[in-house]
């Protein structure tokens, strides 16, 4: 399993689905273990679903980069 692509995928999965998000931001490593369909370690879903948690956030903070340029013309 290529792990960036994983957390690629995950993070293709929740923001297109607005349960999923709901339920990733309720319980992180547990959305991440459903949506894996594997068993792993505790801290190994834990580390994925911190890598999600960044990933969703940096794509949010340049969406708001982006509507700021806009904003200003820039």
């Amino acid at each position: 399993m290529n792990l960036k692509e994983k957390i690629e995928e995950l993070v293709s999965k929740i923001r297109n689905d607005s349960g999923l998000l709901e339920q990733f931001k309720k319980d992180p490593v547990k959305a991440v273990e459903g949506l894996l369909g594997v068993d792993l370690p505790e801290d190994t879903v834990k580390q994925i679903a911190d890598s999600v948690k960044v990933k969703l956030a940096g794509d949010n903070l340049a969406g708001a980069v982006d509507k700021l340029k806009d904003l200003f013309g820039k």
